[in-house]
């Protein structure tokens, strides 16, 4: 039997939710294999844009990155925005909202999305934004789909572009303190029992 490997990153902005550049513009672009040396198949299991952060689930194992994919597990996301979100389009969030995907109409499944009173404590500290940007504010949301760039095009149909993009769970697993840039060895993801080797 295959013994599979399985890993928790704390991906920082900058860097691409892959091993391998496959296009010339993305030669200069900073890789996962950068931060850690992964065991050869090593894959991401879904992905984080350049500029977004936080967890990253990998492993060496295709059929646990499929379950893991799917619609039964939550992924959840601090998104600071540009603008004094309003009630309203918090709950347009929560109830779906049109975004284009691949030139196509889509409407995204419902969610849980709240207004987070205070400023979320992560790592890396916030950069001082708020002279460029003005007023902002901070949304949880968890989402049980994961569409390309699909946090970032609901908080832009809503009226609030997303300045900061972080994800801190998928299912049970959250980043448990792990810095910017590191990464935990798990024997596996079991959701709520993640054990570090």
């Amino acid at each position: 039997m295959t013994k599979h490997h399985h890993f928790i990153l704390h991906k920082p902005p900058g860097y691409l939710s892959q091993f391998v550049s496959n296009q010339s513009k993305q030669r200069k672009k900073k890789l996962l294999g950068e931060l850690y040396d992964f065991p050869e198949g090593t894959m991401p299991i879904g992905r984080l844009d350049e500029a977004s952060e936080g967890l990253l689930l990998l492993t060496t194992d295709g059929e646990l990155s499929e379950q893991i994919r799917s619609k039964k597990v939550e992924k959840e996301y601090y998104v600071q925005a540009a603008g004094e979100i309003t009630d309203e389009a918090v709950e347009q969030l929560q109830q779906g909202v049109e975004i284009g995907f691949y030139g196509k109409k889509y409407t995204t499944l419902p969610c849980e999305a709240f207004r987070l009173e205070q400023v979320p404590n992560v790592e890396p500290p916030l950069r001082k934004r708020s002279s460029r940007h003005g007023p902002t504010s901070w949304l949880a949301i968890t989402l049980t789909e994961g569409k390309f760039r699909q946090v970032r095009k609901m908080t832009a149909a809503v009226g609030f572009p997303t300045i900061r993009l972080i994800r801190i769970r998928v299912g049970h697993i959250t980043l448990d303190g792990l810095p910017a840039g590191k990464t935990r060895k798990v024997d596996g993801f079991g959701f709520g029992n993640v054990i570090s080797t």
